[in-house]
């Protein structure tokens, strides 16, 4: 569903025409002065610069509806903050910027759901085996010195347990 809306925005894209760089610094200095029209037409009229810079980024784990928004506010901001030389050269650097930022982003989210899931699962071993071995549920700290942990982290792995089961029951 995402990528069709991703697709629609391409295909809208195409009816509005690029800034060259001499219609930029035209734009730029009316922004300076305060025009709000020329802000957004800068803004416009390099969308297709940043969507084009978005493809590059694809297939990274970022929805690319997602990527084209964070493009679309590294836009924003570029005509907000720019100040001198080519305004697309600075205006691509800080797409590119954020959409790097994204990608990484995602990818530490996705590091850290592995661990969290993976300490689930080794608590839950962990207390199965103990249950086995003593006839009866282990302790917090008994579980936190068999797996090498304090006692807080095997509290926090539990709630964190609690809290999925509450959401998937839900």
């Amino acid at each position: 569903m995402r990528e069709d809306v991703f697709q629609m925005y391409l295909k809208e894209m195409e009816g509005i025409e690029s800034c060259d760089e001499a219609e930029n610094q035209r734009l730029l200095r009316a922004v300076k002065s305060g025009d709000k029209s020329a802000r957004d037409r800068l803004i416009e009229g390099n969308l297709k610069m940043a969507l084009q810079t978005v493809q590059g980024y694809l297939n990274r784990g970022v929805a690319a509806g997602d990527l084209a928004q964070e493009a679309n506010m590294a836009l924003v901001l570029a005509a907000e903050e720019y100040e001198e030389g080519s305004f697309e050269d600075y205006a691509r650097e800080q797409v590119r910027k954020a959409l790097l930022a994204a990608v990484e982003e995602q990818s530490r989210e996705e590091t850290a759901a592995r661990k969290i899931v993976e300490l689930v699962n080794k608590l839950e071993d962990a207390s199965q085996e103990m249950a086995q071995e003593l006839g009866r549920e282990a302790t917090v700290a008994e579980l936190a010195e068999r797996m090498a942990l304090t006692a807080d982290e095997v509290k926090e792995i539990m709630e964190l347990t609690l809290d999925a089961m509450n959401v998937v029951g839900d």
